[in-house]
Protein backbone atom coordinates (compact mmCIF):
# COMPACT_ATOMS: atom_id res chain seq x y z
CA UNK A 1 0.00 0.00 0.00
CA UNK A 2 1.82 3.49 -0.88
CA UNK A 3 1.55 5.64 1.45
CA UNK A 4 1.34 9.25 -0.40
CA UNK A 5 -1.02 11.37 1.81
CA UNK A 6 -2.73 12.65 -1.62
CA UNK A 7 -5.94 13.75 -0.61
CA UNK A 8 -8.55 12.89 -2.94
CA UNK A 9 -11.57 14.60 -3.08
CA UNK A 10 -15.03 13.16 -2.98
CA UNK A 11 -18.36 14.48 -4.82
CA UNK A 12 -21.80 12.62 -3.51
CA UNK A 13 -24.18 12.96 -6.20
CA UNK A 14 -27.02 11.08 -3.98
CA UNK A 15 -29.20 13.83 -4.19
CA UNK A 16 -29.27 14.22 -8.26
CA UNK A 17 -28.33 11.48 -9.78
CA UNK A 18 -29.15 8.74 -6.82
CA UNK A 19 -32.50 9.65 -7.23
CA UNK A 20 -32.69 8.49 -11.09
CA UNK A 21 -32.70 5.25 -9.62
CA UNK A 22 -36.45 4.07 -10.26
CA UNK A 23 -38.78 5.14 -7.75
CA UNK A 24 -36.84 7.62 -5.39
CA UNK A 25 -37.59 10.75 -5.32
CA UNK A 26 -36.47 13.24 -2.42
CA UNK A 27 -39.04 15.58 -1.22
CA UNK A 28 -37.66 19.35 -0.68
CA UNK A 29 -37.18 18.58 2.88
CA UNK A 30 -35.70 15.25 2.58
CA UNK A 31 -33.13 16.91 0.33
CA UNK A 32 -32.07 19.62 2.48
CA UNK A 33 -31.64 17.31 5.74
CA UNK A 34 -29.47 14.71 3.74
CA UNK A 35 -27.18 17.75 2.68
CA UNK A 36 -27.47 18.77 5.84
CA UNK A 37 -25.63 15.25 7.27
CA UNK A 38 -23.56 15.28 3.75
CA UNK A 39 -21.48 18.68 4.52
CA UNK A 40 -21.58 19.22 8.21
CA UNK A 41 -21.70 15.12 10.07
CA UNK A 42 -20.00 13.17 7.13
CA UNK A 43 -17.98 16.42 6.04
CA UNK A 44 -18.22 15.14 2.41
CA UNK A 45 -15.95 17.66 0.14
CA UNK A 46 -19.01 18.32 -2.64
CA UNK A 47 -22.40 17.50 -3.34
CA UNK A 48 -24.67 17.48 -6.31
CA UNK A 49 -28.32 18.20 -5.98
CA UNK A 50 -30.22 18.55 -8.63
CA UNK A 51 -30.84 19.09 -12.04
CA UNK A 52 -31.65 22.47 -13.47
CA UNK A 53 -35.49 23.21 -14.36
CA UNK A 54 -36.55 19.61 -13.53
CA UNK A 55 -39.52 20.89 -11.06
CA UNK A 56 -40.51 23.91 -9.26
CA UNK A 57 -40.76 21.15 -6.13
CA UNK A 58 -36.98 20.65 -7.11
CA UNK A 59 -36.22 24.43 -7.01
CA UNK A 60 -37.82 25.11 -3.65
CA UNK A 61 -35.71 22.51 -1.94
CA UNK A 62 -32.79 23.86 -3.93
CA UNK A 63 -33.56 27.54 -3.05
CA UNK A 64 -33.85 26.16 0.34
CA UNK A 65 -30.82 24.41 1.34
CA UNK A 66 -28.68 27.39 -0.69
CA UNK A 67 -30.19 29.84 1.76
CA UNK A 68 -28.59 27.52 4.20
CA UNK A 69 -25.23 26.70 2.91
CA UNK A 70 -24.70 30.16 2.30
CA UNK A 71 -25.35 31.57 6.06
CA UNK A 72 -23.28 28.03 7.11
CA UNK A 73 -19.90 29.22 4.39
CA UNK A 74 -21.11 26.32 2.60
CA UNK A 75 -22.44 27.26 -0.69
CA UNK A 76 -19.29 26.41 -2.90
CA UNK A 77 -19.78 22.89 -2.32
CA UNK A 78 -23.49 22.72 -3.54
CA UNK A 79 -23.65 21.90 -7.43
CA UNK A 80 -26.18 21.52 -9.57
CA UNK A 81 -26.25 19.80 -13.02
CA UNK A 82 -27.35 22.15 -15.78
CA UNK A 83 -28.02 21.82 -19.68
CA UNK A 84 -26.16 23.81 -22.77
CA UNK A 85 -29.16 26.12 -22.96
CA UNK A 86 -27.27 29.53 -22.63
CA UNK A 87 -29.19 31.25 -20.12
CA UNK A 88 -32.23 29.15 -18.93
CA UNK A 89 -30.08 26.80 -16.95
CA UNK A 90 -27.96 29.37 -15.25
CA UNK A 91 -31.07 31.61 -14.35
CA UNK A 92 -32.36 28.38 -12.42
CA UNK A 93 -29.27 27.99 -10.47
CA UNK A 94 -28.77 31.95 -10.15
CA UNK A 95 -32.47 32.09 -8.84
CA UNK A 96 -31.66 29.98 -6.37
CA UNK A 97 -29.04 31.06 -4.34
CA UNK A 98 -26.50 28.56 -5.97
CA UNK A 99 -22.68 28.60 -7.24
CA UNK A 100 -21.61 26.16 -9.08
CA UNK A 101 -22.93 24.79 -12.62
CA UNK A 102 -21.90 21.29 -13.82
CA UNK A 103 -22.59 21.50 -17.19
CA UNK A 104 -23.94 18.67 -19.03
CA UNK A 105 -22.13 18.30 -22.57
CA UNK A 106 -21.49 15.32 -25.26
CA UNK A 107 -18.60 13.23 -24.61
CA UNK A 108 -18.98 10.91 -27.32
CA UNK A 109 -19.05 11.70 -31.33
CA UNK A 110 -21.74 9.43 -31.80
CA UNK A 111 -23.75 11.76 -28.85
CA UNK A 112 -22.68 15.41 -30.88
CA UNK A 113 -23.94 14.02 -34.06
CA UNK A 114 -26.62 11.48 -33.49
CA UNK A 115 -28.68 12.85 -30.71
CA UNK A 116 -27.85 16.89 -30.98
CA UNK A 117 -26.79 16.33 -34.85
CA UNK A 118 -24.32 19.07 -34.43
CA UNK A 119 -20.42 18.80 -35.34
CA UNK A 120 -18.12 19.45 -32.67
CA UNK A 121 -17.37 23.20 -33.76
CA UNK A 122 -20.81 24.01 -33.16
CA UNK A 123 -21.42 21.88 -29.70
CA UNK A 124 -18.39 23.42 -28.66
CA UNK A 125 -19.22 26.79 -28.93
CA UNK A 126 -22.70 26.21 -27.92
CA UNK A 127 -21.02 24.85 -24.49
CA UNK A 128 -18.70 28.24 -24.34
CA UNK A 129 -21.92 30.83 -25.00
CA UNK A 130 -23.38 28.52 -21.72
CA UNK A 131 -19.79 29.20 -19.68
CA UNK A 132 -19.40 32.49 -20.37
CA UNK A 133 -23.20 33.17 -19.43
CA UNK A 134 -22.36 31.64 -16.61
CA UNK A 135 -19.55 33.18 -15.26
CA UNK A 136 -20.98 36.76 -16.45
CA UNK A 137 -23.35 35.50 -12.96
CA UNK A 138 -20.53 34.46 -10.52
CA UNK A 139 -21.00 31.07 -11.09
CA UNK A 140 -18.14 28.31 -10.78
CA UNK A 141 -18.50 25.60 -14.20
CA UNK A 142 -17.00 22.07 -14.19
CA UNK A 143 -18.35 20.09 -17.31
CA UNK A 144 -19.49 16.63 -17.66
CA UNK A 145 -18.39 14.89 -20.84
CA UNK A 146 -21.60 12.82 -20.76
CA UNK A 147 -20.73 9.46 -22.61
CA UNK A 148 -17.07 10.12 -21.95
CA UNK A 149 -16.17 6.02 -21.64
CA UNK A 150 -17.47 5.07 -24.96
CA UNK A 151 -16.47 8.43 -26.83
CA UNK A 152 -12.72 8.01 -25.40
CA UNK A 153 -12.51 3.99 -27.25
CA UNK A 154 -14.74 5.00 -30.21
CA UNK A 155 -13.65 7.97 -31.05
CA UNK A 156 -10.75 9.18 -28.93
CA UNK A 157 -10.05 12.48 -31.57
CA UNK A 158 -13.36 13.61 -30.86
CA UNK A 159 -12.41 14.05 -27.30
CA UNK A 160 -9.03 15.06 -27.47
CA UNK A 161 -10.31 18.14 -29.61
CA UNK A 162 -12.97 18.84 -27.36
CA UNK A 163 -10.73 19.16 -24.36
CA UNK A 164 -8.33 21.25 -26.27
CA UNK A 165 -10.88 23.60 -27.29
CA UNK A 166 -12.03 23.39 -23.92
CA UNK A 167 -8.95 23.78 -21.91
CA UNK A 168 -9.03 27.58 -21.55
CA UNK A 169 -12.05 29.04 -20.95
CA UNK A 170 -11.61 28.04 -16.82
CA UNK A 171 -12.97 25.29 -16.40
CA UNK A 172 -12.95 24.49 -12.81
CA UNK A 173 -13.19 20.37 -13.76
CA UNK A 174 -13.49 17.70 -16.33
CA UNK A 175 -15.82 15.28 -15.19
CA UNK A 176 -15.35 11.85 -17.03
CA UNK A 177 -18.21 9.50 -16.65
CA UNK A 178 -18.46 5.64 -17.44
CA UNK A 179 -21.98 6.63 -18.28
CA UNK A 180 -23.47 3.01 -19.09
CA UNK A 181 -20.79 0.98 -16.53
CA UNK A 182 -18.80 -0.16 -19.34
CA UNK A 183 -15.29 -0.25 -18.58
CA UNK A 184 -12.70 -2.59 -16.73
CA UNK A 185 -10.28 -1.50 -14.28
CA UNK A 186 -7.48 -1.94 -17.13
CA UNK A 187 -9.33 0.24 -19.26
CA UNK A 188 -10.10 2.51 -16.88
CA UNK A 189 -6.63 3.19 -15.32
CA UNK A 190 -5.13 2.76 -19.78
CA UNK A 191 -7.49 6.24 -20.61
CA UNK A 192 -7.32 8.03 -17.35
CA UNK A 193 -3.40 7.90 -17.44
CA UNK A 194 -3.69 8.97 -21.34
CA UNK A 195 -5.77 11.88 -20.64
CA UNK A 196 -4.07 13.19 -17.23
CA UNK A 197 -0.44 12.81 -19.46
CA UNK A 198 -2.04 14.63 -22.61
CA UNK A 199 -3.57 17.58 -20.00
CA UNK A 200 -1.13 17.54 -16.93
CA UNK A 201 -2.77 20.97 -16.46
CA UNK A 202 -6.12 19.89 -15.78
CA UNK A 203 -8.34 19.12 -13.00
CA UNK A 204 -10.08 15.16 -13.96
CA UNK A 205 -13.22 13.65 -12.25
CA UNK A 206 -13.84 10.69 -12.54
CA UNK A 207 -17.86 9.19 -12.28
CA UNK A 208 -18.50 5.48 -12.27
CA UNK A 209 -21.43 3.45 -12.70
CA UNK A 210 -21.74 -0.19 -11.52
CA UNK A 211 -23.28 -2.18 -14.05
CA UNK A 212 -20.68 -4.77 -14.64
CA UNK A 213 -20.11 -4.16 -10.48
CA UNK A 214 -16.48 -2.84 -11.04
CA UNK A 215 -17.70 0.91 -9.95
CA UNK A 216 -15.61 0.68 -6.63
CA UNK A 217 -12.53 -1.04 -8.31
CA UNK A 218 -12.77 1.22 -11.85
CA UNK A 219 -12.55 4.49 -9.02
CA UNK A 220 -9.77 2.61 -7.11
CA UNK A 221 -7.89 2.56 -10.74
CA UNK A 222 -9.09 6.38 -11.73
CA UNK A 223 -7.06 7.55 -8.83
CA UNK A 224 -4.06 4.93 -9.38
CA UNK A 225 -4.04 6.89 -13.41
CA UNK A 226 -4.11 10.42 -11.03
CA UNK A 227 -7.68 11.67 -11.39
CA UNK A 228 -8.08 13.68 -7.80
CA UNK A 229 -11.88 13.74 -7.49
CA UNK A 230 -14.30 10.61 -7.39
CA UNK A 231 -18.08 10.74 -7.24
CA UNK A 232 -20.24 8.29 -5.44
CA UNK A 233 -23.25 8.05 -4.33
CA UNK A 234 -24.68 6.38 -0.91
CA UNK A 235 -25.87 3.52 -0.98
CA UNK A 236 -25.05 2.69 -4.77
CA UNK A 237 -28.14 4.50 -5.29
CA UNK A 238 -28.23 5.31 -9.39
CA UNK A 239 -30.12 4.52 -12.82
CA UNK A 240 -29.67 0.74 -13.19
CA UNK A 241 -27.48 -0.88 -11.41
CA UNK A 242 -26.44 2.59 -9.76
CA UNK A 243 -23.43 4.49 -9.28
CA UNK A 244 -20.09 3.39 -7.15
CA UNK A 245 -20.49 3.51 -3.10
CA UNK A 246 -19.69 6.80 -1.60
CA UNK A 247 -18.71 4.04 1.69
CA UNK A 248 -16.58 1.91 -0.45
CA UNK A 249 -14.85 4.21 -2.45
CA UNK A 250 -13.82 6.14 0.85
CA UNK A 251 -12.29 2.95 2.58
CA UNK A 252 -10.67 1.38 -0.26
CA UNK A 253 -9.07 4.47 -1.70
CA UNK A 254 -7.70 5.02 2.66
CA UNK A 255 -7.13 1.08 2.80
CA UNK A 256 -5.53 -0.13 -0.40
CA UNK A 257 -4.18 3.07 -2.15
CA UNK A 258 -3.24 5.54 1.17
CA UNK A 259 -4.89 7.93 -0.04
CA UNK A 260 -6.70 10.56 2.47
CA UNK A 261 -10.58 11.65 2.21
CA UNK A 262 -12.20 13.86 4.05
CA UNK A 263 -14.82 12.30 5.72
CA UNK A 264 -15.95 11.09 9.01
CA UNK A 265 -16.37 7.40 9.17
CA UNK A 266 -18.05 7.01 12.38
CA UNK A 267 -21.47 8.61 10.33
CA UNK A 268 -21.13 6.50 7.47
CA UNK A 269 -23.74 4.30 9.10
CA UNK A 270 -26.17 6.69 10.47
CA UNK A 271 -26.23 8.30 7.30
CA UNK A 272 -26.72 5.66 5.28
CA UNK A 273 -29.51 4.38 7.69
CA UNK A 274 -30.92 7.77 6.72
CA UNK A 275 -30.69 7.63 2.89
CA UNK A 276 -32.35 4.28 3.47
CA UNK A 277 -35.24 5.63 4.95
CA UNK A 278 -35.58 8.71 2.66
CA UNK A 279 -35.25 6.42 -0.32
CA UNK A 280 -36.94 3.66 0.39
CA UNK A 281 -34.46 1.52 -1.09
CA UNK A 282 -33.30 -1.06 1.54
CA UNK A 283 -29.49 -2.21 1.57
CA UNK A 284 -28.56 -6.27 1.68
CA UNK A 285 -27.62 -7.42 5.02
CA UNK A 286 -24.08 -8.24 3.58
CA UNK A 287 -23.58 -5.03 2.24
CA UNK A 288 -19.89 -3.79 2.92
CA UNK A 289 -19.34 -1.50 6.12
CA UNK A 290 -23.07 -0.70 6.48
CA UNK A 291 -25.15 -3.80 6.23
CA UNK A 292 -26.48 -5.15 9.21
CA UNK A 293 -24.98 -8.40 9.16
CA UNK A 294 -21.10 -7.47 7.86
CA UNK A 295 -19.74 -6.93 11.35
CA UNK A 296 -21.35 -10.44 12.76
CA UNK A 297 -19.23 -13.55 12.94
CA UNK A 298 -21.58 -17.08 12.24
CA UNK A 299 -18.90 -19.66 12.29
CA UNK A 300 -18.36 -20.73 15.64
CA UNK A 301 -14.72 -20.95 14.40
CA UNK A 302 -14.64 -17.21 13.86
CA UNK A 303 -15.60 -16.49 17.25
CA UNK A 304 -12.45 -18.90 19.23
CA UNK A 305 -9.72 -17.29 16.75
CA UNK A 306 -11.31 -13.62 17.92
CA UNK A 307 -11.15 -15.14 21.58
CA UNK A 308 -8.08 -16.39 21.21
CA UNK A 309 -5.86 -13.83 19.43
CA UNK A 310 -8.14 -11.85 16.98
CA UNK A 311 -7.42 -14.61 14.14
CA UNK A 312 -10.54 -12.92 12.12
CA UNK A 313 -10.73 -9.25 12.48
CA UNK A 314 -9.15 -6.71 10.23
CA UNK A 315 -8.32 -3.00 9.48
CA UNK A 316 -12.66 -3.19 8.97
CA UNK A 317 -13.56 -2.64 12.47
CA UNK A 318 -16.48 -1.58 13.76
CA UNK A 319 -15.48 0.55 16.17
CA UNK A 320 -13.80 2.56 12.88
CA UNK A 321 -17.45 3.05 11.54
CA UNK A 322 -19.35 3.37 15.28
CA UNK A 323 -20.60 0.24 15.49
CA UNK A 324 -19.56 -3.25 17.30
CA UNK A 325 -18.74 -6.67 16.55
CA UNK A 326 -21.54 -9.34 17.84
CA UNK A 327 -21.43 -13.42 17.31
CA UNK A 328 -24.64 -15.26 16.25
CA UNK A 329 -26.41 -17.64 17.54
CA UNK A 330 -27.91 -20.82 15.46
CA UNK A 331 -26.64 -23.81 14.18
CA UNK A 332 -23.16 -22.81 13.51
CA UNK A 333 -22.34 -21.57 16.97
CA UNK A 334 -19.84 -22.61 18.94
CA UNK A 335 -18.85 -22.77 22.98
CA UNK A 336 -16.84 -19.49 21.94
CA UNK A 337 -19.77 -17.81 20.02
CA UNK A 338 -21.92 -18.32 23.14
CA UNK A 339 -19.66 -17.33 25.87
CA UNK A 340 -18.98 -13.74 23.79
CA UNK A 341 -22.90 -13.40 23.86
CA UNK A 342 -23.21 -13.94 27.62
CA UNK A 343 -20.25 -12.33 28.29
CA UNK A 344 -21.25 -9.47 26.18
CA UNK A 345 -24.72 -9.86 29.16
CA UNK A 346 -22.52 -10.06 32.22
CA UNK A 347 -24.33 -13.50 32.73
CA UNK A 348 -22.66 -16.15 34.16
CA UNK A 349 -23.43 -20.14 33.86
CA UNK A 350 -21.44 -23.05 34.95
CA UNK A 351 -19.46 -25.41 32.27
CA UNK A 352 -22.25 -27.71 32.25
CA UNK A 353 -25.12 -25.39 31.85
CA UNK A 354 -23.45 -23.80 29.27
CA UNK A 355 -23.46 -27.15 26.83
CA UNK A 356 -27.02 -27.61 27.90
CA UNK A 357 -27.79 -24.17 26.49
CA UNK A 358 -26.09 -24.62 23.48
CA UNK A 359 -27.51 -27.57 22.68
CA UNK A 360 -30.47 -26.29 22.87
CA UNK A 361 -29.49 -23.24 20.51
CA UNK A 362 -28.79 -25.54 17.83
CA UNK A 363 -32.02 -27.83 17.78
CA UNK A 364 -33.66 -23.96 18.07
CA UNK A 365 -32.02 -22.81 15.19
CA UNK A 366 -33.55 -25.55 12.98
CA UNK A 367 -36.61 -23.95 13.74
CA UNK A 368 -35.43 -20.34 13.24
CA UNK A 369 -32.28 -19.35 11.37
CA UNK A 370 -30.60 -16.75 13.35
CA UNK A 371 -31.29 -15.85 17.16
CA UNK A 372 -30.38 -12.64 18.21
CA UNK A 373 -28.96 -11.84 21.60
CA UNK A 374 -32.29 -10.34 22.90
CA UNK A 375 -33.73 -13.79 22.59
CA UNK A 376 -30.91 -15.33 24.76
CA UNK A 377 -32.19 -14.75 28.56
CA UNK A 378 -35.87 -16.38 27.39
CA UNK A 379 -34.16 -19.58 26.36
CA UNK A 380 -31.79 -18.85 29.65
CA UNK A 381 -34.76 -18.49 31.66
CA UNK A 382 -36.21 -21.06 30.34
CA UNK A 383 -33.46 -23.70 30.59
CA UNK A 384 -32.60 -23.13 33.96
CA UNK A 385 -36.11 -23.91 35.33
CA UNK A 386 -35.89 -27.31 33.14
CA UNK A 387 -36.28 -30.11 35.20
CA UNK A 388 -35.95 -32.44 32.21
CA UNK A 389 -38.60 -34.69 33.12
CA UNK A 390 -39.95 -37.06 30.20
CA UNK A 391 -43.02 -38.36 30.91
CA UNK A 392 -44.84 -36.63 28.04
CA UNK A 393 -42.88 -35.58 25.05
CA UNK A 394 -44.54 -33.96 21.80
CA UNK A 395 -43.63 -35.75 18.77
CA UNK A 396 -45.58 -34.09 15.85
CA UNK A 397 -48.41 -30.83 15.90
CA UNK A 398 -50.18 -29.74 13.16
CA UNK A 399 -52.76 -26.74 13.46
CA UNK A 400 -55.01 -25.04 11.62
CA UNK A 401 -56.67 -21.71 12.24
CA UNK A 402 -58.53 -19.64 9.75
CA UNK A 403 -60.98 -16.33 10.20
CA UNK A 404 -64.38 -17.16 11.81
CA UNK A 405 -63.49 -20.75 11.61
CA UNK A 406 -63.24 -22.93 14.80
CA UNK A 407 -59.35 -24.06 14.99
CA UNK A 408 -58.33 -27.56 14.57
CA UNK A 409 -55.05 -29.78 16.57
CA UNK A 410 -53.83 -32.90 15.16
CA UNK A 411 -50.85 -34.75 17.47
CA UNK A 412 -48.87 -37.43 18.10
CA UNK A 413 -47.82 -37.42 21.93
CA UNK A 414 -45.81 -39.87 23.58
CA UNK A 415 -46.96 -40.70 27.33
CA UNK A 416 -44.67 -43.05 28.97
CA UNK A 417 -44.02 -45.66 26.50
CA UNK A 418 -47.23 -45.26 24.55
CA UNK A 419 -47.64 -43.43 21.30
CA UNK A 420 -50.89 -41.67 20.90
CA UNK A 421 -52.71 -39.88 18.01
CA UNK A 422 -55.52 -37.64 18.33
CA UNK A 423 -56.94 -34.37 17.27
CA UNK A 424 -59.28 -31.41 18.62
CA UNK A 425 -61.04 -28.32 18.03
CA UNK A 426 -61.33 -25.49 19.73
CA UNK A 427 -61.36 -21.25 20.12
CA UNK A 428 -58.13 -20.80 18.82
CA UNK A 429 -54.91 -23.21 18.33
CA UNK A 430 -54.13 -23.22 21.64
CA UNK A 431 -57.32 -24.02 23.07
CA UNK A 432 -57.79 -27.01 20.44
CA UNK A 433 -54.36 -28.23 21.94
CA UNK A 434 -55.71 -28.70 24.73
CA UNK A 435 -58.99 -30.60 23.96
CA UNK A 436 -56.71 -32.96 21.77
CA UNK A 437 -54.52 -33.45 24.99
CA UNK A 438 -57.11 -33.96 27.60
CA UNK A 439 -58.61 -36.60 25.12
CA UNK A 440 -55.28 -38.39 25.59
CA UNK A 441 -54.43 -38.04 29.44
CA UNK A 442 -57.99 -38.86 30.17
CA UNK A 443 -56.81 -42.34 29.77
CA UNK A 444 -53.99 -41.59 31.92
CA UNK A 445 -56.27 -40.70 34.76
CA UNK A 446 -54.60 -37.26 34.62
CA UNK A 447 -56.63 -33.69 36.05
CA UNK A 448 -55.87 -30.72 34.16
CA UNK A 449 -55.00 -27.59 36.72
CA UNK A 450 -57.17 -24.76 35.78
CA UNK A 451 -55.74 -21.58 33.36
CA UNK A 452 -55.44 -18.58 35.80
CA UNK A 453 -52.94 -16.48 33.33
CA UNK A 454 -51.24 -16.43 29.90
CA UNK A 455 -48.68 -14.01 29.44
CA UNK A 456 -47.28 -13.44 26.12
CA UNK A 457 -43.76 -11.60 25.44
CA UNK A 458 -41.35 -10.39 22.95
CA UNK A 459 -37.59 -9.36 23.41
CA UNK A 460 -37.57 -5.48 23.98
CA UNK A 461 -37.13 -4.25 20.02
CA UNK A 462 -38.25 -7.69 18.90
CA UNK A 463 -39.26 -7.93 15.33
CA UNK A 464 -42.22 -10.56 14.80
CA UNK A 465 -39.75 -13.15 14.21
CA UNK A 466 -38.44 -12.97 17.31
CA UNK A 467 -38.40 -15.48 19.80
CA UNK A 468 -42.04 -15.57 22.21
CA UNK A 469 -41.61 -16.70 25.79
CA UNK A 470 -45.17 -17.79 27.27
CA UNK A 471 -45.37 -17.87 30.78
CA UNK A 472 -48.80 -19.48 31.87
CA UNK A 473 -50.03 -19.45 35.83
CA UNK A 474 -51.67 -22.86 36.96
CA UNK A 475 -54.10 -23.16 39.56
CA UNK A 476 -54.32 -26.86 41.28
CA UNK A 477 -56.72 -25.99 44.46
CA UNK A 478 -55.02 -23.52 46.72
CA UNK A 479 -51.76 -23.79 44.77
CA UNK A 480 -50.80 -21.53 42.07
CA UNK A 481 -47.80 -22.41 39.81
CA UNK A 482 -46.13 -21.38 36.76
CA UNK A 483 -44.71 -22.87 33.78
CA UNK A 484 -42.56 -21.44 30.63
CA UNK A 485 -42.14 -22.21 27.02
CA UNK A 486 -40.09 -20.40 24.89
CA UNK A 487 -40.70 -20.95 20.73
CA UNK A 488 -40.59 -18.75 17.89
CA UNK A 489 -44.18 -19.64 17.45
CA UNK A 490 -46.50 -18.01 19.74
CA UNK A 491 -49.14 -20.90 19.65
CA UNK A 492 -46.23 -23.32 20.37
CA UNK A 493 -44.33 -21.05 23.05
CA UNK A 494 -47.83 -21.78 25.06
CA UNK A 495 -48.20 -25.50 24.28
CA UNK A 496 -44.93 -25.62 25.22
CA UNK A 497 -45.59 -24.14 28.64
CA UNK A 498 -48.51 -26.84 28.99
CA UNK A 499 -46.44 -30.25 28.39
CA UNK A 500 -43.95 -28.42 30.90
CA UNK A 501 -47.12 -28.38 33.38
CA UNK A 502 -48.03 -31.70 32.54
CA UNK A 503 -44.34 -33.33 33.00
CA UNK A 504 -44.12 -31.42 36.50
CA UNK A 505 -47.24 -32.77 37.75
CA UNK A 506 -47.04 -36.31 36.36
CA UNK A 507 -43.55 -36.50 38.15
CA UNK A 508 -45.35 -34.84 41.83
CA UNK A 509 -47.74 -37.50 41.31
Amino acid sequence: MTQDNVTVQLMDTTLRDGEQTQAVSFSPAEKVSLAKALLQKLKIDRIEVASARVSEGEKEGVTKLNTWATKEGLVDRIEVLGFVDHTLSVDWITDTGGKVLNLLAKGSLKHCTEQLRKSLDEHVNDVKQTIEYAKQQGLKVNIYLEDWSNGYQDSPDYVYDMVTKLSDVGIAHFMLPDTLGVMSPDEVFDSLSDMVSRFPNLKFDFHPHNDYGLATANAMYAVKAGVSSIHCTMNCLGERAGNASLTEVAVVLKDKLGKKVNIDESEIHNLSKLVENFSGKRIADNTPIVGADVFTQTSGIHADGDKKGGLYISALTPERFARSRSYALGKMSGKASLAKNLEAMDIELDPEQQKKLLKRIVRLADQKATITADDLPFIIADLLERNDYNYVELLNCSINSGLDLESTVSIRVRVNDEIYKTSGSGNGGFDAFISAMKKVLDKNEFVFPELVDFELRIPPGGQTSAFTECIVTWEDGDDHFTTRGVNANQVLAGIGATIRMINLRMHNK
